[in-house]
């Protein structure tokens, strides 16, 4: 099962690197693409806070796969740092699900990967 874990922690970490990328730095470009395909009109979402969440989620991306070796010790313990990481982007995965929505858009992607960062925080609970 720790194998399993792993790849899920890795397909994690990946998509959310490349995401939260995307949003910091090529911004303009990420709007225009995501406008083309939209049936729900412009994208609301200011250069600031699509900052915001890239930050969040290339933070979020590295914490789930920091092996406790090298996590501070109060986080070490138990993949507490992992765990935290992967409740943080379950968080992300429900408000962009729910942005999705009531755009009138597909949220198929948030809910897998929530279903993924949920495996994460079940598999890797504190004991």
């Amino acid at each position: 099962m720790n194998g399993l874990l792993w790849v899920a922690q890795v397909i994690l970490a990946s998509v959310f690197l490349v995401t939260g990328t995307g949003k910091l730095f090529a911004y303009r470009q990420l709007i225009g693409v995501v406008e083309k395909r939209a049936k729900g009109g412009p994208v609301e979402i200011s250069q600031r806070s699509a900052a915001l969440i890239g930050l969040a989620e290339i933070a979020g991306g590295i914490g789930v796969v920091m092996p406790p070796a090298w996590t501070p010790a109060a986080l070490a313990s138990g993949y507490l740092l992992v765990w935290m990481s992967a409740m943080g982007l379950a968080l992300l995965m429900v408000m962009a699900g729910i942005y999705h929505l009531r755009r009138g858009e597909e949220a198929a992607p948030a809910v897998v990967l929530f279903l993924l960062a949920l495996l994460v925080i079940v598999e890797r609970w504190p004991r």
